[in-house]
């Protein structure tokens, strides 16, 4: 019975006893089982629950109810009731909350009204949801690995499985399908034996690499035997499976890739080829550079071979005679192959062939039968020492006509060239038909213009004890001709005119533009006396006039003659052009600027040109030239001209031919435009040369 001083414990033991236990305890008594003991950690876990009241009725909000029916199991049998992690939901602590537990339910002596049931429960809430966060990573794992499974299965795949630290442990049904390795020759690492064996041991860095570092996937591409023999580019993927963080072993597939693997190589190749002819400007070097991206790429050595300039037709019968332009071998292979010359192709060669019937040949054979109509003797040799074991020729046939011919040849351990090889060749001598045909009409093209230049440059006049010498340089770089020019005679009066000039443009138009100017030049000068600038100012009026198209020019020209103390003279006048130099005998410099106008083919105001008048000193050197001589195009063009007063001060004494063709030297070099000059030396007191 209770009290007022509150519920009396209950009889028979003294339940108090458990208060401090770490596990929840709880008495109940009666066939109501009602509550009669809580401690202090069943409070804490399910909290204050109603001591004097049915079980029932303390926990109203349990809605696991069926539980209440195992007290009355336990109070009729008198067995005990082990429940392992039952759910339990209650509005309190935590409302909603789903927690477990494991609970204990034995019952107590005492007679009918006296005896209970004694409950002990522990929370086993963070290990159920531990063990339930592993199961569903394991059923998720398991989805992963038969979707995987499932997809490698679709397509040309080969799963395999290794260790931690590599080295396979399951068989591969597919690696063995493809590469005929048995489970015995390919656990472990005795897949390595199937890889090309130049991929083996970079293959085998990589994935040692990868063991060490443990990326979130390894991906490598190498080349895999097939059970023909054959090699096939395989591209290889791999990932580390974790357990606790802990990599436990790696799954991988290899997928045949050798179509892709071929089509990015032809189209990185074509590309290649495709960059060298566009830097090439003329036909040789264009052809040459051909073999660079052969060599290594698709052979281990490459041969060009051009053939003398003809109608497109050669003997049907008889030897042929080509000169080698180009020998491009591998790395590692001897290096003692004949040098670039003529050589002779005796008429039943294979390159013969490929030339008089304009047809690719394609050949495989062992290094020890080398056939002898391969390739000319003295290459034949080194064939056999480089161990060449297949070969292709393809001719080179430009606008109908047969330009030259390839050959390149797979030695040593290299597999031999085969199809698709010999088709991409093909389509390199296709693809460089048009840059070829191009460049061909440009040097067509450039060797008529420097043929019209060069007619145009006609050689000084001997004058008088005075020395002249005149230069002219093409731009080693220049895709095309420029307009400079230079030219000297004597006029009706005796006296002596040195012109340069440099029509803008680079073509055969600046070139003809530029022996307008010239002729129309030299008769306006010898039409009358008069200074310089008058001659450059009629010249520009009757450009502007009769050929209003043909865009602007610069020039100097200067008048020679003695003056009244009988030393010598220069009247002279700049259009737009860099100024003359004078050179004294002591190697003093300086540049005549003086009678400086625009240039030619400028709408001007005043037309007025202005002359001036230099004096000579005896030995002095007078020097007209033009812009490619100073300008340099990551420089400031009066670092230039310093830099000529510097070369000229120098060569002051030098004989004229020296000092020309040493003021050239470096510019065509490194120079980009054409050249003109044209100096001349006035008699030293002492002559000193030159």
């Amino acid at each position: 019975m209770d009290t007022e001083e509150g519920p009396l414990p209950p009889r028979g033991p003294d339940w108090r006893m458990f208060d401090p236990a770490p596990v929840a305890v709880a008495v109940t008594r009666g066939p109501r089982h009602t509550l009669a003991y809580t401690n202090r950690t069943y409070g804490e876990l399910f909290g204050d629950r109603p001591v004097g009241l049915p079980v029932s009725e303390a926990f109203p909000d349990l809605r696991e109810r069926e539980y209440f029916d195992l007290f009355d199991q336990v109070l009729r049998t008198g067995e005990a009731v082990t429940i392992t992690a039952a759910p339990v939901r209650i509005g309190s602590p935590d409302p909603g909350e789903t927690r477990f537990f494991t609970f204990s339910l034995s019952a107590t002596p005492g007679d009918a009204d006296e005896s209970g049931v004694l409950v002990v429960a522990v929370e086993v809430t963070e290990q159920v949801k531990a063990a339930e966060r592993a199961r569903l990573l394991s059923e998720e794992r398991l989805r992963a690995l038969r979707r995987y499974e499932s997809l490698a299965a679709t397509g040309p795949r080969m799963m395999w499985v290794t260790a931690a630290k590599g080295g396979t442990i399951e068989p591969s049904p597919g690696w063995e399908e493809v590469t005929g390795q048995t489970w015995e020759e390919f656990r472990g690492d005795g897949w390595l034996d199937a890889l090309h064996p130049h991929d083996r041991a970079p293959m085998m860095t990589a994935w040692r690499r990868a063991l060490d570092e443990v990326p979130d996937q390894f991906e490598y591409v190498y080349r895999l035997r097939t059970r023909d023999g054959g090699y096939r580019h395989y591209d290889v993927k791999a990932v580390p499976v974790r357990e606790h963080g802990t990599v436990v072993e790696w799954v991988g597939t290899c997928t045949d890739i050798e179509q892709q693997w071929l089509e990015q190589r032809r189209k990185d190749l074509l590309a290649r080829a495709a960059a060298v002819l566009a830097e090439a400007t003329k036909p040789r070097a264009a052809l040459a550079a051909l073999g660079d991206v052969i060599v290594p790429a698709l052979a281990d050595k490459c041969g060009i071979y051009l053939l003398p300039a003809t109608d497109g037709h050669v003997a049907t019968d008889g030897p042929i005679t080509v000169e080698r332009i180009s020998s491009r071998i591998r790395e590692g292979l001897p290096s003692d192959l004949p040098a670039r010359r003529e050589e002779l192709l005796e008429a039943g060669s294979a390159l013969a062939a490929a030339v008089r019937e304009r047809r690719v040949i394609h050949a495989t054979f062992t290094p020890d039968t080398i056939p002898p109509d391969t390739a000319p003797a003295a290459t034949l040799s080194w064939l056999r020492r480089a161990g060449a074991h297949s070969m292709v020729i393809v001719p080179i046939v430009i606008d109908g006509t047969l330009a030259a011919v390839v050959d390149a040849f797979a030695c040593g351990d290299r597999e031999p060239i085969g199809p698709a090889d010999v088709a991409l060749m093909h389509e390199f001598v296709e693809q460089a038909h048009e840059p070829l045909r191009h460049i061909a009409e440009f040097q067509r093209t450039r060797r008529v213009a420097l043929a019209l230049q060069h007619s145009l440059l006609t050689d000084p006049p001997k004058y008088d004890g005075l020395r002249i010498v005149a230069r002219y340089l093409p731009s080693p770089t220049a895709a095309e001709v420029g307009g400079d020019w230079y030219d000297s005679f004597v006029l009706p009066d005796g006296a002596l005119i040195l012109v340069i000039g440099d029509v803008a443009g680079h073509d055969i138009a600046a070139a003809v533009t530029m022996s307008k100017m010239r002729n129309m030049m030299r008769g306006l000068a010898a039409d009358r006396q008069e200074p310089p600038g008058d001659i450059i100012r009629r010249l520009d009026v009757a450009t502007q006039t009769l050929n209003p198209e043909e865009g602007t020019a610069t020039c100097v020209i200067a008048r020679l003659e003695k003056g009244d103390d009988g030393g010598w003279q220069t009247h002279y006048s700049v259009a737009g052009h860099p100024p003359p130099l004078l050179v004294t005998e002591d190697g003093s410099t300086r540049f005549l600027d003086r009678a400086a106008s625009p240039m030619l083919g400028l709408p001007m105001q005043d037309d007025w040109r202005d002359s001036a008048v230099d004096p000579l000193p005896a030995g002095s050197t007078l020097l007209l030239y033009t812009d490619g001589l100073v300008e340099r195009p990551d420089e400031d063009i009066d670092q230039g001209l310093d830099r000529l007063c510097r070369t000229a001060a120098v060569l002051a004494r030098e004989p004229l031919d020296v000092f020309c063709d040493t003021l050239l030297a470096e510019p065509a070099a490194t120079g980009r435009d054409d050249i003109c000059l044209i100096a001349l030396r006035v008699p030293a007191t002492e002559p000193a040369g030159g």
